[in-house]
């Protein structure tokens, strides 16, 4: 019998979490029925089959000229506040102006309509479900998910707040209890209960949560028009859902939170799963470059995908599909912030600040109750400050707002006690009667009086130890610039404000006049502090200015207007190209390829391989009929009976045509008598067991290898993990098992190294799949190509059937050769050309398959063909011999 969490693994990879025991809350599968919508199914490999019989079949399947009227806007939490009525009887809603997801409508085209898919911030009845949903939708356009408390206490307090949140802001689970209960800016809540390490059930409460709001977008998209844009790590899980329901979904992602590095991601035990994820959307944005470096190398290390950068786009190639990279902070909403510098008593509170702290020169700090922000370091910095420079004592006040913790905690209480003993003795050491160093206001306070502090301040200082983005440095700055249409603006004088930020935190680098900290360093916050607050005002003023003209022109509208933009140009060509579903679970992705670029069927090449006369065979080796991380390289006993079978059709003329050296091939094909090999890219070749190895060359001289084999050897000796492969006409560096990201940048570097050293050398230097290689000019596996063919056609036996197939960029070179063949009168003119790459990859050829097994069914498909022809035949001398002793005389 098998276990529970067994069985519940089962259920996770086929997409059965209805067989979980999490259950959704009541009504979290009515549907909301009232609204037109359109619905597609995932395409199947025999429907692509189909299509690809009809000419054209995509062009069918075009994207509606209103694609951009609508986009779904799904986050944890609905931008509605919730509230029930005082008599108990049904509920008030209204719009939550403070909601990012709100105030990014303002980038968004004035025609599009924005339909909103979350949660919302209250617990609603199961039979009021309905009701609300309905209410939402007509009112606000908005879809409420509704996850029953157990649900949701294990998805976000549990899996959310305890697992995602601390590691994504670098903490781990070191101890049973490292990671209990912290509060977070990124939304209301924390984690509840004690600690604990990774968790099965947590995750899949959290996946099963995600499956919930899928079901919510399903409901309302129309999947031919709408754009998803997905907002943060509560819903990470989410793209695959939707892609797998939807394949053309054009589909973005923004996470609000930083992307920790690979050494720090790669702890979390369900890593692939939620790369492979995101991996399903079509734009994946980060507020940072740190962050998508991060998580860029997490693709690299774990999955093995490689990135580019083509005309200033980041893009990851996955399976045919271009998964662009966003790199933008978010930005302030500038309108909002402006009505409430203009509300009548933001004056009076500043006038009675100004009152308050006369005299005085007022540093602040507005953060999160949170163990994360860093306020007990800024405390112990400012005390630093005031020690060295005595000067300020008396004079400089820090005035430290602490929003009100959202949750509870071991960590948390102890920084709030220490924050606490700073202050006293901060206070008791400097302070006297009438003045206070260090002001702390651990309440609530309004917008306004933030306001009228932001206005009063003249430098702020954000020491935070790890934050995703931190918009008060931007508040801060719009409110010490005032009302820009303001009659008091000119006499107020000149405006300047300073900044101290952690360079830590998201905004930093977008505010370069900012003195960056590194927050732990006591003593050099410290003294950033004071030479934030003593610089001369010219110098704060242009600071000033030039961070306003920066987050003026960069806010929320800003932000979104650019992400929207970057999804239309990456999803453009979405509804052009041949697109199918793979895989189970979390392995599940698309396959995307272009209309020409078509999966090579077993049951056309078999049937062309029939009907054909003369016949030409041309296979790479590794990686084509062997797995390139196959440990043992020598063909197997099912290649060899392959090979044989084909090589005793009197039709066929084979050939292994591989980069390998020519004695390796010459011990494993031993049994193959009658079989071709082109090896080191076509400067050997042999047409048979029984005749001797020619060269097809003009290159004899080899003493460039001097020159290019002591360069291989220095970057051989500082990258563990490569090694040189010396050829008889080549030298190769291998660095398959060296790290992914050094040995990619030394492959690179190498290959500048050798262009310049070799510059007069008759040689080309080429960088392969995990390989950098040096051979002498004039030698290609596309050459090797046209010569069998052309010794072919001299005989009059010119191929009617051509099947070319390889992985590597040296196969490139087949692809190309073959395709123009027939205007070179190489071979018949109804000849079938099949040139196949190996792998979902930009290629020349114009058919693929998946993998090495798939290679070796379809020449056994092929062999078996053979083997029903005619046993007369096969008494014949093969084509090859014929060939080859007609083309010697």
């Amino acid at each position: 019998m098998m276990s529970r969490s067994y069985t519940n693994l089962l259920d996770l990879a086929s997409g059965n979490f209805a067989a979980l025991s999490l259950g959704g809350g009541g009504g979290g599968g009515r549907g909301l029925r009232r609204m037109p919508r359109v619905m597609t199914v995932p395409g199947t490999l025999a429907d692509l089959q189909e299509e690809e019989e009809r000419a054209n079949s995509v062009a069918s399947d075009v994207q509606s000229s209103q694609a951009q009227d609508r986009i779904i806007i799904v986050a944890n939490q609905l931008p509605v506040r919730a509230r029930r009525r005082p008599d108990g009887r049904g509920w008030t809603f209204a719009w939550d102006e403070d909601s990012l997801l709100l105030q990014l409508k303002d980038g968004l085209p004035d025609d599009m309509e924005v339909l909103y898919v979350g949660s919302l911030n209250v617990d609603v009845e199961a039979h009021e479900q309905d009701d609300v949903a309905q209410a939402l939708l007509e009112r606000f356009k908005c879809v409420p998910a509704f996850l029953s408390p157990d649900l949701h206490e294990r998805f976000y307090h549990g899996f959310c707040k305890r697992r995602l949140w601390p590691l994504f802001h670098y903490m781990l689970p070191f101890s049973a209890s490292s990671t209990s209960d912290h509060g977070s800016s990124g939304g209301a809540g924390g984690a509840r209960g004690s600690g604990g390490r990774y968790d099965r059930s947590l995750w899949e409460a959290y996946v099963l949560a995600n499956k919930l709001f899928s079901q919510k977008v399903i409901e309302v998209i129309n999947p031919e028009d709408d754009y998803v844009w997905i907002h943060d790590y509560h819903l990470m899980a989410l793209p695959t859902f939707l892609r797998r329901r939807f394949n053309r979904l054009r589909m973005g992602f923004f996470l609000h939170v930083p992307f920790p590095s690979s050494e720090i991601y790669r702890t979390l035990p369900f890593r692939e799963e939620i790369l492979k994820a995101l991996l399903n959307c079509d734009l994946i944005g980060f507020h940072t470059f740190d962050y998508a470096r991060h998580f860029l190398s997490c693709c690299s290390r774990m999955l093995g995908i490689e990135y580019q950068s083509k005309r200033g786009y980041i893009g990851l190639d996955y399976f045919g599909r271009t998964i662009g990279i966003k790199i933008l902070p978010v930005g302030i909403h500038m309108g909002q912030l402006q009505s409430v510098l203009r509300l009548p008593d933001k004056e009076w509170r500043v006038n009675e600040l100004r009152q308050q702290f006369e005299g005085k020169t007022v540093l602040l700090g507005v953060d999160d109750m949170d163990i994360f922000k860093g306020i007990n370091l800024k405390l112990l910095a400012f005390e630093h400050m005031l020690k060295l420079h005595p000067k300020w004592q008396g004079r400089a006040v820090l005035v430290q707002i602490a929003n009100p913790a959202r949750a509870q905690g071991k960590d948390l209480k102890e920084i709030q006690n220490e924050i606490e003993e700073s202050c006293e003795r901060i206070n008791k050491a400097f302070g006297h009667a009438g003045y206070s160093p260090v002001v702390l206001i651990d309440r609530t306070i309004s917008a306004v009086e933030k306001i009228a502090f932001y206005t009063i301040a003249e430098c702020v200082v954000v020491t935070a130890v790890r934050d995703g983005m931190n918009l008060t440095p931007y508040e801060y700055i719009v409110c010490r610039q005032g009302i820009s249409d303001s009659k008091d603006s000119e006499a107020d004088g000149p405006k300047k404000s300073m900044l101290v930020v952690s360079e830590f935190i998201g905004c930093s680098p977008s505010l370069s006049g900012a003195i960056r900290v590194n927050p732990w360093n006591i003593e050099t916050t410290g003294e950033a502090m004071n030479e934030a607050i003593s610089l001369a005002d010219g110098e704060k003023q242009l600071r000033h200015e030039k961070h306003y003209r920066y987050v003026s022109t960069h806010d929320v509208a800003y932000w979104s207007k650019s992400f929207q933009q970057d999804m239309e140009r990456t999803c453009k060509d979405h509804f052009r190209r041949n697109c199918w579903g793979i895989g189970l679970g979390f392995g599940f992705r698309v396959v995307a390829v272009e209309p020409n670029f078509r999966k090579l069927h077993v049951d056309g090449i078999v049937s062309a391989y029939m009907k054909a006369k003369s016949r030409a065979i041309l296979m790479d080796y590794d990686g084509t009929l062997v797995p390139l991380a196959s440990i043992n390289k020598q063909p197997t006993a099912e290649i060899i009976r392959i090979i044989n079978t084909l090589c005793a059709d009197k039709k066929n003329v084979v050939f292994i045509v591989s980069g390998r050296g020519r004695n390796h091939l010459g011990d494993w094909f031993l049994p193959c008598e009658k079989v071709g090999i082109a090896a080191e890219h076509g400067y050997f070749v042999r047409w048979s067991q029984d005749e001797e190895w020619e060269t097809y060359s003009q290159s004899t001289d080899f003493g460039w290898m001097q020159i290019a084999e002591p360069v291989m050897k220095l970057y051989t000796e500082s990258t563990d993990g490569s090694s040189i492969e010396p050829k008889e006409s080549a030298l190769v560096w291998h660095h398959r098992d060296a790290d992914p990201g050094f040995g990619s940048s030394q492959a690179k570097e190498m290959l500048d190294h050798l262009e310049s050293v070799l510059a007069n050398e008759p040689v080309s230097v080429k960088s392969g799949k995990f390989i950098v290689e040096v051979k002498p000019q004039g030698v290609s596996k596309g050459l090797v190509a046209e010569k069998i063919l052309s010794a072919m056609a001299e005989n009059g036996r010119q191929a009617d059937f051509v099947l070319c197939i390889g992985d590597d960029r040296s196969d490139e070179e087949m692809f190309e050769d073959i395709a123009g063949v027939a205007t070179r009168n190489l071979v018949a003119p109804d000849t079938s050309i099949f040139g196949c790459t190996v792998g979902q990859k930009p290629s020349k050829a114009r058919y693929y398959l998946d993998d090495t097994a798939e290679v070796r069914n379809m020449l056994g498909a092929l062999a078996d063909a053979s083997g029903e022809s005619s046993f007369e035949e096969r008494f014949e001398p093969p084509l090859s011999m014929q060939i080859k002793n007609d083309y010697s005389q």
